[in-house]
């Protein structure tokens, strides 16, 4: 009997390595080939607040939780996410007004170059930046990340904005001060070279109280494949290749958050 399981075993052992080559040889007709960047979702990696539509929809969803958008991953926000920022983009995102019937898409991006603040105004009692057409801008700061999932890492958005702001001029600046001993003396390595805590905390001004952003930085990148992957990824969105669908979650919920 012991015998006839060994053949078992080694039958298993020769079919998976022969389904494996198989896999491996045909992997570049593996039905992917008209797929471009247009046909890929970018996950935004949120911090849900009492107004995020993923609160009450999602099993365990609550605010002040971490939240991957495509693969549906809850984070602790007191235990975070590690992340490996690629790149950064500024831009001024032009909503509609809700009930406009926009379905939650930007009716235009600007670049942080754009003069387009000079042409909005402040309506009583809201901070928002609104032009003459009923649109507001909103100021957008764009993460570019690799999010650690047990031993490996994936593509995603953090997206910072009114109060968060701070937190995004506070993580440049942190990671521009990252200083390493080179051959010629300190130079200041890429921001893909370095690990950060995402972690969240509750906030509060006079209008309210929310959670926000907390990062701290972890450490070096130790493992040579997983740097490779963030500069790869740091190499196609400078040259515009990762296509980000932004949705305003105003829309979606109906409300106004401080941040």
């Amino acid at each position: 009997m012991p015998q006839a399981n060994q053949e078992v075993a080694v039958k298993e052992t020769k079919n998976d390595l022969v389904m494996a080559a198989s896999f491996e040889d045909d992997a570049a007709v593996g039905g992917f080939e008209d797929m471009t960047q247009e046909d890929l979702a970018l996950p935004f990696l949120k911090l849900l607040t009492n107004m995020s539509p993923e609160v009450g929809e999602v099993d365990g969803a609550s605010p002040g939780m971490i939240y991957n958008s495509v693969t549906g991953t809850l984070y602790q926000g007191t235990t975070g996410v590690e992340v490996i920022p690629c790149a950064y983009l500024r831009q001024y995102i032009e909503w509609a007004p809700r009930g406009s019937g926009s379905g939650g898409a930007p009716i235009a991006i600007h670049p942080a170059t754009s003069d387009i603040l000079s042409r909005t105004h402040k309506e009583p009692g809201d901070n928002r930046d609104y032009l003459d057409n009923g649109n507001y801008i909103e100021n957008t700061a764009n993460h570019y990340v690799l999010v650690k999932d047990g031993d490996s890492f994936s593509p995603a958005l953090i997206v910072m904005k009114s109060t968060q702001l701070k937190k995004s001029r506070k993580w440049n600046s942190m990671m521009m001060s990252v200083k390493l001993q080179g051959k010629n003396g300190l130079y200041t390595p890429p921001m893909y070279s370095q690990v950060y805590r995402m972690t969240t905390v509750t906030e509060s001004n006079d209008k309210g109280k929310w959670h926000g952003w907390e990062i701290e930085r972890v450490g070096s990148v130790e493992d040579a494949g997983t740097y490779n992957s963030a500069k790869a990824f740091a190499t196609q969105i400078g040259a515009g290749e990762v296509n980000v669908k932004h949705q305003d979650e105003d829309a979606n919920k109906g409300g106004n958050t401080p941040f």
